[in-house]
């Protein structure tokens, strides 16, 4: 079958144009504008906005285009976010030997709006070429940089399709079904405040005994599926204060809950077990302080997404990167994505790679070869799906 045509120059412009435009986390409001304005004119498609923005803090709810398609089957839908991290701020796209790059000075926002663009690029081509296609819905999400706002903020009966693609990751080769579960925790090593040169005896420093506990706390890679990372430390006033409180923030990662649930355990164990540990060695209380105490929340970041390889998701888009002559392999990620939470709410979801590379630095680039490949495989799998 004859590979369709991919507009270069265009694929290229509305990249550029979407690029150019700010969105921040919670502050994608303009590019919900642009591309409500891309899709008035185009045939059979509705766009609508759902409410999510109140809960996500968002200039704009997610973004939901609906294209009716010119044959009945099983709804399908594609996803990307809006929203890039920072600094993503006035943006200047430089585009030469076939790659786009910013100037230096920001991210340039492929992740991930290269997606956005390679999925206008296939609603163009649909229509171009006289495709025909069933049911099709892209879903536009916010806050995804921050927690995955949008998506968990996403009412999944508005829409008809119950599993689909999520555009975002960086090898244009890879099929992800798996990714992992994580938490978040935020501890607080209360200790007693005291002057630091008249009398130190009579304080508990926060930061000794946080420092204590994160010696012999697990961190870094745990294992082949496992990770855990203390990110944040915040404590102190002043030099001459003994610290009387400090916060240590962090992660835990697994594609297995039970080990994600002992390596979050045994972490906050060695917090408190350090404060233990401090009562029994000071000897020259006269009576049990109450401190150092330990405070410790857990909140679930985002769930295990494991989507099974004898699923339609799956079997499409090999099928589809066959006819392309490419050879597409699965993949497990360490990281989070809308999709896990796509998973949750019962839309089977795969992520697929679109070929952006040092994604979140100010070196990020994408080529133009990557994201014309890209389109042609949405487009594949379209005509593939059943």
């Amino acid at each position: 079958m004859e590979r369709i045509k991919i507009n270069k120059d265009r694929l290229a412009d509305t990249f550029l144009n979407l690029v150019r435009i700010d969105s921040p986390s919670k502050h994608e409001g303009r590019v919900a504008k642009w591309l409500r304005a891309w899709f008035k004119d185009f045939p059979g498609a509705v766009v609508t906005e759902d409410g999510s923005g109140i809960e996500t803090g968002s200039e704009t709810g997610n973004i939901v285009v609906r294209l009716k398609g010119n044959k009945e089957g099983t709804p399908l839908f594609f996803n990307a976010h809006m929203d890039t991290v920072e600094p993503g701020t006035n943006i200047k796209p430089v585009f030469s030997d076939g790659v786009f790059r910013s100037d230096g000075s920001t991210v340039l926002g492929g992740d991930d709006k290269a997606a956005i663009a390679i999925l206008l690029e296939a609603a163009n081509c649909l229509q171009e070429n006289k495709m025909d296609f069933g049911p099709i819905e892209m879903v536009f999400t916010t806050c995804e940089e921050i927690g995955l706002l949008g998506a968990k903020a996403l009412d999944p009966s508005i829409l008809k399709a119950r599993a689909g693609y999520a555009l975002d990751s960086t090898d244009p080769d890879a099929v992800i079904n798996r990714a992992p579960a994580a938490i978040r925790f935020n501890i607080e090593v209360h200790g007693r405040s005291a002057h630091a040169g008249i009398n130190p005896e009579k304080g508990v420093n926060a930061i000794k005994i946080a420092a204590k506990a994160i010696s012999k706390a697990p961190q870094g890679r745990i294992d082949a599926d496992t990770t855990c990372n203390i990110g944040l430390i915040k404590g102190g006033t002043a030099t001459n204060i003994i610290p009387d409180l400090v916060e240590v923030q962090g992660e835990v990662r697994s594609h297995e809950a039970a080990m994600l649930k002992r390596i979050q355990d045994e972490l906050i164990g060695c917090f408190y077990k350090t404060a233990e540990e401090y009562h029994r060695l000071d000897e020259k209380q006269t009576q049990k302080a109450k401190e150092p105490f330990i405070t410790s929340t857990v909140t679930d970041d985002y769930p295990l997404m494991h989507v099974p390889e004898d699923h339609q998701v799956i079997k499409t888009v090999l099928q589809a990167g066959k006819a392309l002559g490419r050879k597409l392999h699965l993949e497990k990620t360490g990281g989070g994505s809308d999709a896990n939470i796509f998973n949750q709410k019962g839309l089977s979801t795969v992520i697929l790679g679109i070929g952006m590379q040092k994604v979140h630095t100010t070196d990020e680039f994408i080529r133009l070869s990557d994201m014309v490949e890209s389109t042609l495989l949405v487009l594949e799998i379209i005509r593939n799906w059943k």
